[in-house]
């Protein structure tokens, strides 16, 4: 009887002391990479002062924007890292989908890194004292980081999240429902966008917000899951030739009661 509970407990101590295995790092790391991009969140509040048409013509310190900024820039090296780290699990599902994730993921980090330039260059204008005939560069430089707000960290996000959703809604990665959020929140945070450059909604009204919701459960969703849960250890395979209009059929399918 002694002998059977040390092999039980000897067995129960070996599986504790099991490595993780290559797939579980993985969701580890992508996993908590999309967590630390929700840390961009604050910025909102942050902003708010550089916002203000006369915010350079002001005094006291520009913490706040600074610290907006570096957030961003931190939002922009993670945002590549989820790709980086992604690539060499989904692209034995569909290499050309996981290599324009990471391409996509690089152009969105390239536009965070321009409009905290931007942002940076008010702040500069501000602390040598460039006065009144700075304000219309000003007012310029701020219009322009928001616009490439809206490229960048709006549309840009809604693409990765598109090939990401379907990725792992036909590999099987993680459960189909929470891909299925990726896969409607794209669109629906596009169409946000064009409402935006077209005029029918304001870019800092309440309203467009609503719009981002689906993206923003997404990511923090997949994150939260590839700590705790991480990836399926046996994904299915895409095959090379099959495209997105197959694969949204078998969505629409699916779908249906």
């Amino acid at each position: 009887m002694n002998s059977i509970r040390n092999t039980a407990r000897g067995t129960r101590i070996s599986a504790k002391r099991a490595p993780l295995s290559s797939l579980r790092k993985t969701s580890l790391v992508v996993g908590g990479l999309y967590l630390l991009t929700f840390v961009s969140i604050p910025t909102l509040a942050l902003y708010g002062a550089i916002h203000q048409p006369n915010y350079i013509l002001g005094s006291g310190p520009d913490t706040a924007v600074i610290i907006g900024g570096i957030l961003e820039i931190i939002v922009a090296l993670t945002g590549i890292g989820t790709a980086v780290a992604l690539y060499p699990v989904l692209k034995k599902q569909n290499e050309g989908m996981a290599l324009g994730l990471v391409g996509s993921r690089v152009l969105e980090a390239g536009t965070i890194f321009a409009g905290v330039m931007f942002l940076f260059t008010v702040v500069t204008l501000r602390q040598t004292g460039a006065g009144d005939e700075a304000l219309i560069t000003s007012h310029t430089l701020v219009t322009m980081y928001d616009r490439m707000f809206l490229i960048g960290q709006s549309f840009m996000p809604a693409i990765n999240d598109l090939l990401l959703g379907f990725l792992l809604y036909q590999s099987r990665l993680v459960p189909r429902g929470l891909s299925m959020i990726g896969i409607i929140g794209g669109p629906v945070l596009i169409t946000g966008d064009i409402f935006v450059l077209f005029g029918f909604i304001g870019q800092h009204d309440p309203i467009t917000a609503l719009f981002a919701i689906p993206v923003a459960l997404f990511e923090f969703a997949l994150g939260i899951w590839l700590v705790v849960k991480g990836f399926n250890s046996t994904p299915a395979d895409i095959a090379p030739v099959q495209n997105l209009f197959k694969l949204a059929a078998n969505i629409k399918t699916d779908l249906k009661p």
